[in-house]
C-alpha cells in the first residue's frame, strides 16, 4: 500500500544559521512564553524588550523585528543555502567516486516513473533527515542539495542542477499542479544567488495558497506547508511536470497517461488531486449506486462528493470507524472494481 502523500512535517528546530546558533548559546529555551520561531527571532524580541525598558522614561519607540526572524512558525527564509547547489554531475558510488557519465534511459528515453514513486523517494530522504551539502553524495548516488534531491525523486540518470532540470520537464500552470511536479527558480544572472527547486506534494489548504513542499535545504531534507510559490522570490518559481511520468496499466506495464482498474496509489486522491483516476473512481461509484452526492457528475478534481461517496461505499462493506474514512485504499479500490 502506498504511503499517503498529503501529510505535513514539523519544521526543523535545529537551524544552524549563525544567528540561531548565537542565540541558542545565550538565551535559555524558556526565556519567552509560547512559540516564537527561530532562536534569532527570540533574540531580537529580547533586545527589543530591553530597549523598551531603557527608553521607558522617554518617548516610546516602536520595536522592529529582526529581518532574519520568520514571518510565521516554520518560515525558513533565514535558512536558505548560501550556495544552493553543485554542478551537473554523474551519480556517485558509496565510496564517493562517479559511477560514469549520466546517460538517458533505454533507447535514449527518460526513465519512466509514477507520481507515487516520486513522492515515496522524496519521503525516504525526509525520514533519513539527509544533511544538506552541495558537495557530498548520499549512498543512492545523488548530491545532497536541492537539485540533487529533485534528480533523485524524479529518478534521473544523473545529478542535474537548476539550469538543466527544466529540460526534463514540461511547463504546467498553477491550476494543473499535482504531487510529484516541481517548482523551479533558476537565477540565470547569478545561479548561486537564490536558485532553488522544490517538489510539490499537494495543496495543504482549500484556498490553494499553501502547499506541502518537499525540499533539500539546511539543515536537512524536510517537508512542510509552504506559501505558494515559495517564501522568497515567489514570482520567479515555475511549475514543471516530469516528461517521463507514467502510470501503471492493468498489464503491469508503465505507460504515460494510462488508466485502468488497477489501484494507482493513494497519492492520486485527496485535496488538490486532479487526474483521470478521480474521474474513474467517481464513475465507478455511480455504477455501484453510490453517486448520489454528485451534483454535476464525476470529474477529475477531487472533491467532497468523492470522499462522501467512498465513505458510503465503505460503510456498505460493513466497515466502521477509521476503516470508513472516505479515502480509497487498495482494498476499497479492489472491491469497488470487482
Amino acid at each position: 500500500m502506498d504511503a499517503p502523500v498529503f501529510e505535513e512535517f514539523d519544521p526543523a528546530s535545529d537551524c544552524d544559521c549563525p544567528g540561531c546558533v548565537h542565540w541558542r548559546r545565550v538565551i535559555p529555551p524558556s526565556s519567552l512564553p509560547g512559540p516564537v520561531g527561530h532562536p534569532a527571532a527570540r533574540g531580537a524580541l529580547l533586545l527589543a524588550a530591553a530597549a523598551g525598558t531603557v527608553l521607558a522614561a522617554g518617548q516610546p519607540v516602536q520595536a522592529v523585528a529582526a529581518a532574519h526572524g520568520p514571518a510565521r512558525p516554520g518560515d525558513p527564509r533565514g535558512d536558505e543555502p548560501d550556495t544552493p547547489q553543485g554542478a551537473k554531475a554523474p551519480l556517485h558510488s558509496v565510496g564517493g567516486g562517479p559511477v560514469g557519465p549520466a546517460k538517458p534511459g533505454a533507447g535514449g528515453e527518460l526513465p519512466a516513473t509514477t507520481r507515487a514513486a516520486i513522492i515515496n523517494r522524496a519521503k525516504k530522504w525526509v525520514a533519513a533527515r539527509v544533511p544538506y551539502s552541495n558537495t557530498a553524495y548520499w549512498p543512492d548516488g545523488y548530491r545532497q542539495d536541492c537539485s540533487g534531491f529533485v534528480s533523485m525523486a524524479w529518478n534521473l540518470p544523473g545529478n542535474e542542477w537548476t539550469g538543466s532540470l527544466s529540460t526534463f520537464g514540461v511547463r504546467v500552470s498553477r491550476d494543473q499542479l499535482q504531487p510529484g511536479d516541481m517548482l523551479l527558480f533558476h537565477n540565470a544572472a547569478d545561479p548561486q544567488n537564490g536558485s532553488h527547486v522544490v517538489l510539490f506534494g499537494g495543496w495543504s489548504d482549500y484556498t490553494h495558497t499553501y502547499y506541502l513542499a518537499y525540499e533539500q535545504t539546511r539543515p536537512h531534507t524536510r517537508g512542510q506547508s509552504t506559501p505558494y510559490a515559495y517564501w522568497s522570490n515567489s514570482d520567479r518559481y515555475v511549475p514543471y511536470r516530469y516528461k517521463g511520468l507514467a502510470e501503471e496499466t492493468s498489464a503491469g506495464v508503465s505507460a504515460p497517461g494510462a488508466t485502468s482498474s488497477r489501484y494507482p496509489g493513494r497519492s492520486f486522491f485527496g485535496p488538490g488531486a486532479d487526474n483521470p483516476h478521480v474521474t474513474r473512481l467517481g464513475e465507478q461509484l455511480v455504477k455501484k449506486g453510490f453517486g448520489t452526492y454528485y451534483t454535476s457528475g464525476p470529474g477529475p478534481r477531487w472533491g467532497e462528493a468523492d470522499r462522501r461517496g467512498v465513505e458510503a461505499f465503505q460503510r456498505a462493506q460493513g466497515w466502521r470507524g477509521g476503516a470508513a474514512d472516505g479515502w480509497p485504499g487498495p482494498e476499497t479500490w479492489r472491491r469497488l472494481f470487482s
